[in-house]
């Protein structure tokens, strides 16, 4: 099923993040795990890629696995960041020939040894050459594009990140997924502005359940995200004790939800990355509002 049909049907749907091993002798585990989350049934699973592609195999694999094995649908994430156009086709072409038909198409972090190296021969520079690419292929690809409430760390502002948003989207992106957050009005802000600048298309708040305090820190790294207060006091009170700041993490994620969903928004997606427990937790908190018994 393509994403973006099931973005179209107003019933409430979550969605899961998953990342592939980044060698061969964890494939296995990290199988079991994303093959865990696929049986609680989600709406759909989202499989990372590694910087510079090289989990890409694992990628499709994961992807081709969850769909077929649980018929589930699989969102298979593509980047293209210091690939070249030739290795790109052929990636392509591989996710057509396993029948993957959601594409997350992105430009991808920047391998750490080729920050300081010189970009202007590159073959992509950002995420809107990898959507045309898509677009023009002859796989008949769902194709999502990232976005950021908080703005994209390379932007100069916001406005010009809105605005580089909408020629992504024209290119050829079917939905959106935001970065995480933390503060719902944020997002909510966020969708007046881009609606306001013609940005029609569906758009998943992308919500990352924070189970220990030390994923703050790489979460702060990563995306800039703005801690409101009572999620500081909360840290501050259950930080310290690993249990009590996952059952605190969930019961947190599980309110942004729900505040979500009671202000017309209904499809979300959340990181939970490979931890089935922290996915069926917050799976069982929702199930009556999402009409599944676990």
């Amino acid at each position: 099923m393509k994403i973006a049909d099931l973005l179209k049907e107003n019933k409430y749907t979550i969605s899961f993040e998953v990342f592939p091993p980044k060698d061969t002798s964890k494939f296995e585990d990290v199988k079991s795990a994303t093959e865990e989350i696929a049986a609680l049934k989600p709406s759909f699973v989202s499989v990372t890629y590694g910087a510079g592609g090289g989990t890409s195999k694992f990628t499709l694999d994961i992807a081709q696995n969850i769909c077929e094995k649980y018929d589930v649908p699989s969102l298979a994430h593509l980047t293209c960041v210091s690939s070249t156009k030739e290795t790109v086709k052929e990636r392509i072409a591989d996710m057509k020939a396993r029948g993957i038909e959601n594409v997350m198409a992105l430009r991808g972090d920047i391998p750490a040894d080729l920050i300081d190296a010189d970009r202007s021969g590159w073959d992509y520079s950002h995420a809107i050459e990898l959507v045309r690419e898509l677009k023009e292929s002859d796989g008949n690809f769902c194709i999502g594009g990232a976005c950021y409430p908080e703005i994209h760390p390379e932007s100069t502002d916001q406005r010009e990140d809105i605005k580089y948003l909408k020629e992504k989207v024209d290119a050829g992106c079917d939905f959106l997924t935001t970065q995480m957050f933390f503060d719902n009005t944020l997002f909510y802000n966020y969708l007046f502005k881009i609606r306001e600048a013609g940005i029609t298309v569906p758009v998943l708040p992308g919500i990352m359940p924070i189970t220990n305090a030390k994923q703050i820190t790489r979460a702060i790294k990563l995306s800039g995200s703005f801690m409101p207060q009572k999620f500081k006091t909360l840290v501050d009170r259950f930080g310290t004790d690993d249990q009590s700041m996952k059952e605190a993490g969930i019961v947190y994620t599980t309110g942004q939800i729900i505040d979500l969903f009671a202000n017309g928004i209904y499809h979300v997606h959340v990181y939970t990355m490979n931890k089935p427990d922290v996915a069926e937790k917050i799976m069982t908190n929702l199930s009556s509002i999402l009409g599944k018994e676990l």
